[in-house]
């Protein structure tokens, strides 16, 4: 997990905006370097407007070329995070870092920006040009290994921390994959543990082993209270997330005994914990919070046959777990008395209460939940406003896009859409594939969604979605209870204590 301001963040969504405003199926190097000059008074637009560079007329120039294909951000961010340790000695990076690292990507592009003024070489100075000349006098430091006794020292502390660490990783592991049924979450520890076997082998060899002392270790006779009590598989997982953290962080300091970049190492995987930390905790909260939850109904006022509060009524009695107030035209003052009103509903109706898009209206009206597309606000960024208590659900329409919410702290995530919609146009369907592979990817709660009715709903059964959200179905019927139970008819017996997921014979060929 990588360190990065504010104005990163803001780029790397922008250079997605830029790439469908300029009609381009991928996201191009040129994006990105619009992205970050989109802040007028940014530190990237500053930097180049010192070199002499004609902002106006550089933008122009890349909107008007086809630069080549971006790498994968985690290149960028590799990039930008080396060249921030080399140059700063943090491995926090600001837009500038991004801004070098996006314009010596590629040697093409490299060679494009160079003949518009926008030099990388040139950028690099002016960005170091604090950094001594040469002929001044200076101390430089200069790494020093430790001697025979101190090497000793600091490999018992190693030697004992990866163990805990590898301990605490396979833990977590088996009860994301016997546990949880979670394919991604399995893999994504299963990658950390490897990074620990990475790390260790930049040690000398046999050092840890040397360094051993088991039989005279002063820890094997100090016990803690409640070191020996678990309250459930969940309680394991949480104690094991957190003796990883302790032992990475330890790792980390005594690392850097035998170099900067062994430390850096350990340090990128002790974020990463961090992050499956988040993932792991918020998603048991979530199974929990929406285990009965299977039919979830997206309501817009002007499309209901009946009036709103006689729809979630009805849809009520008939199972529905889950209302969402999907108003995307109305003024504020309408929409916040509206949900307010929808907020009585549904507690009257024992149900949960989603708004879309707005975490703001959401925290105001008492809602239970926000819903975020693709293109509204990030799940931070809505976490910021809605407070720690509300569920934040994120709709996907690929595996990538599935992943990269369940790392960012979603709560649940919409899955599709699976057919054309009569409420909502879609440019492409990720349709039952979609759905099948989501299925055994995450137990994250799911809810396949788009132009789903009781005609084509045992299809997508069928391709392994235990939980559905649908609209017209229900706001249209002239009986929403009886379509509402004829849905929980078709997802009757499939939802126990938690969501979509894999067998766990499914994840054996993720390996041990």
């Amino acid at each position: 997990m990588h360190q990065t301001s504010p104005g990163v963040e803001r780029a790397i969504a922008g250079a997605r905006v830029w790439a469908d405003r300029l009609g381009s199926d991928a996201v191009r190097l040129a994006h990105y370097v619009l992205a970050l000059l989109d802040e007028d008074e940014g530190r990237p637009a500053v930097l180049l407007d010192n070199l002499g560079v004609a902002i106006p007329a550089f933008r122009g120039q890349l909107q008007a070329r086809e630069s080549p294909v971006a790498p994968d951000i985690s290149v960028l961010f590799n990039a930008a995070r080396a060249w921030s340790l080399a140059f700063r000695h943090d491995p926090e990076f600001l837009t500038d870092a991004l801004l070098v690292a996006v314009l010596k990507a590629d040697p093409k592009f490299h060679a494009e920006v160079s003949a518009l003024g926008c030099s990388p070489e040139l950028l690099e100075q002016t960005l170091t040009k604090s950094v001594p000349e040469p002929d001044e006098p200076t101390t430089l430091a200069v790494f020093a290994g430790p001697d025979r006794t101190g090497e000793v020292d600091a490999a018992r502390v190693l030697d004992a921390s990866f163990n805990r660490a590898r301990e605490a990783a396979r833990v977590l592991e088996d009860y994301c994959r016997f546990v949880l049924d979670d394919r991604f979450l399995t893999q994504q520890v299963k990658e950390l543990r490897h990074g620990l076997a990475t790390a260790a082998q930049k040690l000398p060899p046999h050092l840890l082993l040397a360094a051993r002392e088991t039989l005279r270790d002063v820890g094997t006779t100090v016990t803690a209270g409640g070191e020996y009590e678990r309250s459930s598989p969940a309680h394991v997982a949480l104690v094991s997330l957190k003796r990883l953290q302790e032992s990475l962080r330890s790792l980390e300091e005594f690392g850097k005994v035998f170099g900067p970049e062994l430390g850096r190492d350990l340090e990128s995987l002790r974020y990463r914990a961090y992050t499956l930390e988040r993932a792991v905790s918020l998603g048991n909260a979530s199974r929990d919070r929406l285990a009965a939850a299977s039919l979830y109904v997206l309501l817009t006022r002007a499309l209901c046959v009946a009036s709103l509060d006689w729809t979630i009524r009805e849809a009520a009695r008939g199972g529905t777990n889950v209302f969402q107030l999907r108003e995307k035209g109305l003024p504020d003052r309408e929409l916040i008395d509206l949900a307010r009103n929808v907020r009585t509903w549904t507690r009257e109706a024992g149900t949960l209460f989603i708004v879309n898009d707005r975490p703001d209206i959401a925290r105001l009206c008492e809602a239970d939940g926000v819903h975020l597309g693709q293109d509204d606000l990030s799940v931070k960024d809505a976490r910021r406003i809605a407070g720690p208590d509300l569920l934040i659900g994120v709709s996907t329409h690929s595996l990538e896009q599935l992943r990269h919410a369940i790392l960012d702290g979603a709560d649940y995530v919409g899955i599709g859409p699976t057919f054309p919609s009569r409420t909502k146009s879609f440019d492409q369907f990720p349709g039952l594939e979609f759905i099948r592979a989501a299925s055994t990817e995450s137990s994250l709660p799911a809810f396949a969604l788009g132009g789903i009715d009781v005609a084509n709903v045992h299809e997508v059964v069928a391709a392994g979605a235990k939980r559905i959200a649908v609209s017209s179905a229900i706001s249209t019927a002239d009986e929403p209870e009886q379509i509402a139970r004829q849905f929980k008819g078709s997802l009757t017996g499939l939802i126990g204590g938690r969501a979509a997921g894999c067998n766990a014979s499914d994840l054996g060929n993720i390996g041990g």
